[in-house]
């Protein structure tokens, strides 16, 4: 019998690829550091400056992260001295070699502090993960899980927890996921500058990029409040509970989005999002998903496909709000440039990654 996947297990790499490109951004210039000798590397410095919300973030950033461990060595039934390990080791190793890393960035600043809160704070999680685990917290877990969803869901659950971190970056359209063949096309009319098809695919795309009209905004956003419900159903066990995840998914894409837009714009303006034109969408994702939540698992992934490529079609005809570029210049001068970041790559990349879970859901024969 196949062992249970763990939806620990997919965080915990998840977590840690967004640990890796939190530490690393923006990825160049690459260069040798000036006046380090190469023999001296692996020797991380003592900070002369301390700032109180680089500490804390250093201190909680890797708190999930020895958590998940634990929980993940758990669950895939290493028992509670390989779970230590999992959760103790790799935390302050991964830290240890990415403090190192940045000494060939100049925009960032190795630091031995650094490293160790780190470590003490995947040691916090870890220590977290057992008080836990006394207390029955994920056995309790594993229940909850047995009850609401069938069995090789981990990967679907992984993704749906992650889901509400990409509508943090806001979205030119509303919970609209999915935008990145304009990054692409601009990338490529960076390459094929001073060529002669460069002039000609920049004004292509400056005539196509326009805004939608209001019935097309709304059913974008019925779509990406779609997709993810499809995703839950395509794991969800029958009964009333699945109306419920839809309805839980609903209200907590609301409560993201306006959240990002309270961030962005000021809290008096977290709800003027909400318009003529995306009531309307709110309420048709909301109906079809309920509907469909009287579908079997197997047609509800079938049809989360077809969503998620509308989805992408559509996000990608749209174009940047320049009130927002605008606003996100001044993010990029301030300490959020990496959790804005990782929120963006999350963004582009959720619907393709839900699109290959859900084609692995309909692969297997026990759906």
């Amino acid at each position: 019998m196949a062992r249970r996947q763990s939806s620990a297990t997919w965080l915990l790499l998840a977590y840690a690829c967004l640990i890796v490109y939190a530490s690393l951004y923006p990825f160049g210039p690459w260069v040798l550091p000036p006046g380090v000798p190469l023999e001296s590397l692996w020797r991380l410095p003592w900070p002369k400056y301390f700032g109180a919300f680089d500490q804390q973030l250093n201190l909680i950033g890797y708190l999930p992260l020895g958590l998940l461990g634990l929980a993940a060595g758990l669950r895939s039934g290493l028992g509670l001295r390989g779970a230590l390990l999992l959760g103790l080791l790799p935390a302050p190793l991964l830290s240890y070699v990415l403090e190192t890393v940045q000494f060939f960035l100049p925009s960032r600043v190795p630091s031995l502090a650094d490293w160790l809160l780190n470590s003490i704070g995947a040691w916090a999680g870890v220590v977290l993960g057992l008080v836990l685990h006394a207390f029955g917290g994920l056995r309790r877990w594993h229940e909850l899980r047995e009850y609401w969803f069938v069995p090789h869901s981990a990967s679907a659950l992984a993704l749906l927890a992650i889901w509400p971190l990409g509508l943090l970056f806001p979205t030119s359209v509303p919970l609209g996921l999915g935008r990145w063949l304009p990054h692409l096309q601009d990338t490529a009319v960076d390459l094929l500058e001073n060529t002669p098809w460069a002039l000609q695919w920049s004004d292509e795309w400056v005539d196509a990029a326009r805004a939608l009209p209001p019935g097309l905004e709304a059913i974008v956003i019925a779509l990406g409040l779609l997709a993810p419900a499809l995703l839950v159903l395509s794991v969800a066990k029958p009964g009333k509970r699945r109306a419920l995840l839809v309805l839980g998914l609903g209200v907590l894409g609301v409560l993201i989005t306006a959240l990002s837009t309270g961030l962005n714009f000021g809290p008096h303006n977290a709800w003027a999002w909400l318009t003529l034109a995306t009531w309307p969408g709110l309420a048709i994702g909301l109906l079809l998903g309920l509907l469909a939540a009287f579908l079997p698992r197997q047609v509800c992934a079938g049809l989360g496909l077809l969503v998620l490529s509308a989805l992408i079609a559509l996000i990608s005809q749209t174009p940047a709000d320049p009130y927002l570029v605008q606003r996100l210049q001044t993010w990029e001068q301030g300490r959020f440039i990496n959790l804005y970041g990782l929120a963006e790559w999350i963004g582009w990349v959720w619907p393709f990654a839900a699109a290959l879970c859900l084609l692995n859901l309909m692969a297997r024969r026990k759906l």
